[in-house]
C-alpha cells in the first residue's frame, strides 16, 4: 500500500511564508500526478496545485505567483513553497498522489489515489 505523510503547516502572519512537505511511502509503487488541495471550513476540497511525473505544473489563478510546487522523484516527496500568504488561504491543506501499486498478493497492478491527513494553515495578524 501507498501512504503520504505532510508536514510543515501552522500559523503565519499575512505576507509571510511557509513551505509543505508530503512524502509517498510504500512498495512497489509509481507516482504519477502529485498536487496539493485544500479545504476551508464550510467549503468543499479544492485543487491548489499539483505536478506531474515529467515536471508540468497547474496552479488555481488565486496562488499563481506566490505558490510553487515542486516534486523529487528520487525521494517521493512534493513540496509546496508559499509566499505572501493571504488570509483567505487559510485551510486545511491536503497532499494527493496517484499512481500504480503492484500488490503483494497477486502481483497485478492497481491503481490508487491516496490523500494525506491534512496540515492546518493559518494566516491571521
Amino acid at each position: 500500500q501507498v501512504q503520504l505523510v505532510e508536514s510543515g503547516g501552522g500559523p503565519v502572519q499575512p505576507g509571510g511564508s511557509l513551505r509543505l512537505s508530503c512524502a509517498v511511502s510504500g512498495s512497489r509503487f509509481t507516482l504519477n500526478t502529485m498536487g496539493w488541495y485544500r479545504q476551508a471550513p464550510g467549503n468543499q476540497r479544492d485543487l491548489v496545485a499539483d505536478i506531474t511525473s515529467d515536471g508540468n505544473t497547474n496552479y488555481v489563478d488565486s496562488v499563481k505567483g506566490r505558490f510553487t510546487i515542486s516534486r523529487d522523484n528520487a525521494k517521493n516527496t512534493v513540496d509546496l513553497q508559499m509566499n505572501g500568504l493571504k488570509p483567505e488561504d487559510t485551510a486545511v491543506y491536503y497532499c494527493n498522489a496517484e499512481g500504480v501499486y503492484y500488490s503483494d498478493y497477486d502481483g497485478r497492478p492497481y491503481e490508487y489515489d491516496r490523500w494525506g491527513q491534512g496540515t492546518q494553515v493559518t494566516v491571521s495578524s
